[in-house]
């Protein structure tokens, strides 16, 4: 989809007028479908279709705007508690905002949405100004970081838009069949090889062809795969005549190709070849400021694909869902709220979460650490404090006082403190708030009277 200008809305070429319009010609139509024939009326089914992808895409834009205008509200509503100033709490990074809002006012594909994590903005321009010429694009970054995603919105911005775009998962493939997956095969290459058939290759054709866990590729694999990118042919398997191929290949990967290379297990030719643009996606841990946005959209999401109403959550669900690390990335983070909008009725909490990172009674206190394990008084009875209840209650102990310690360097100058340490800013808010510290308490005061648990 496009963003666009929230204020630019009224000049969207899609409006609900029109397709409201177009709905009234379609139900016209079908009134005579009896006289017509199948065809016919298959191609009004088709033209129906289409139009409910194009109020999908409208209503999304609407969704992604909402949430665009709700995100600095909701992270000040996050970070406000810890008694900072509004002059703290007013534009975190306005150059990072403008940044994106630039990509928003030059019409940039993204079918999503997205905050201002200066990483995440320098990885997204990079792919703006690779999307339009033929250059190969390497994307790393942890699983559940929106590889495939990325790999979409430089497709949805090149000149090979409305060209085919094909997905192949490289771990996924056995090696004995890699070779006729990618390329193809003639009749009768191999046992049940019954017809010819076209590789993954082909099908991309003048279009984009993504190649996803591209570090998984077996080394017989990668060295048909340079042919590809030197001679831009392939071979079927069982075929001595070569096939000319168009296509756009992005890869992507969770590993480390470079030190792979290094190691002999990847490629390094290949490896060049493929990274001739290069852009990394940060971890969801590193762009905390797009929770907000993302628990909105996903929300949303869930509600429309379960035919429920949006999820609602108290307080307590939200600050976990603000503060957890998400080790799964946006990947997590969706399943999750999928998970909450099918297990909870009118209002989620904590309790609909998975047992194995649903927050412990008392654990997130660092005054809370009991010197036995034993059965909590907020508890059931009978249930004894577990391994990783010890292990999340001394981390967390450990980061209040890291907090505390950086607030009395500081002055308790929040901003500040997320220079020296080159945290995200938004986070740090969410962070105090957690532990209940206000920034306030550490302003003019020595280092005897900094100590909040006395």
């Amino acid at each position: 989809m496009k963003l666009f200008d929230p204020h630019g809305f009224g000049n969207s070429a899609i409006s609900y007028a029109g397709l409201l319009e177009k709905i009234e010609i379609l139900r016209s139509m079908l009134r005579w479908a009896p006289k017509l024939e199948r065809a016919d009326i298959e191609k009004l089914l088709n033209q129906a279709n289409v139009l409910r992808d194009e109020v999908m895409q409208l209503s999304r834009k609407e969704r992604f705007v909402e949430a665009a205008a709700a995100a600095p509200e909701a992270l000040d509503a996050a970070g406000g508690a810890d008694g900072m100033d509004a002059a703290e709490t007013a534009d975190a990074s306005p150059s990072a905002r403008r940044r994106r809002q630039a990509l928003i006012e030059r019409s940039f594909v993204f079918e999503g949405i997205f905050g201002d994590n200066p990483k995440l903005l320098a990885a997204l321009e990079i792919a703006e100004k690779a999307a339009p010429t033929d250059l190969p694009v390497l994307i790393d970054g942890e699983s559940g970081t929106g590889k495939e995603l990325m790999a979409k919105v430089i497709h949805a911005n090149g000149l090979r838009a409305d060209r085919p775009y094909i997905s192949v998962n490289c771990g996924a493939i056995p090696d004995n069949l890699l070779e006729s997956e990618l390329f193809g095969h003639r009749r009768g290459a191999f046992t049940g090889a019954a017809n010819d058939r076209k590789g993954k290759f082909e099908s991309a054709h003048t279009g984009t062809i993504f190649l996803d866990e591209i570090g998984e590729l077996p080394l017989s694999g990668q060295v048909k795969l340079l042919r590809v990118l030197e001679a831009h042919e392939i071979q079927r398997v069982g075929s001595d005549e070569p096939i000319a191929v168009d296509t756009r290949i992005v890869a992507a990967t969770n590993r480390n190709l470079r030190q792979m290379s290094e190691e002999g297990r990847f490629r390094e030719d290949l490896f060049y070849r493929l990274s001739v643009i290069h852009l990394t996606l940060p971890a969801l841990r590193e762009r905390r400021d797009e929770i907000p946005l993302l628990l909105a959209y996903f929300g949303d999401e869930a509600a429309g694909a379960l035919k429920r109403r949006p999820l609602k959550t108290t307080p307590k669900l939200r600050d976990f869902l603000l503060t957890y690390a998400y080790p799964g990335n946006i990947r997590e983070l969706r399943n999750l709220i999928y998970r909450l909008s099918c297990l909870a009725g009118d209002v989620a909490d904590v309790e609909h979460l998975p047992d194995d990172i649903r927050p412990k009674q008392g654990a997130s206190s660092a005054s809370s650490l009991p010197a036995v394990p034993g059965p909590s008084d907020a508890e059931p009875p009978g249930r004894p404090m577990t391994l990783s209840d010890a292990k999340r209650a001394a981390s967390d102990e450990a980061e209040r006082a890291f907090l505390e310690r950086g607030l009395q360097e500081t002055g308790g100058t929040v901003a500040e403190l997320a220079r020296r340490y080159e945290m995200n800013r938004s986070h740090l808010q969410m962070l105090l708030k957690k532990h209940g510290i206000r920034s306030k308490s550490f302003r003019h005061q020595d280092g005897a009277t900094t100590d909040k648990d006395e």
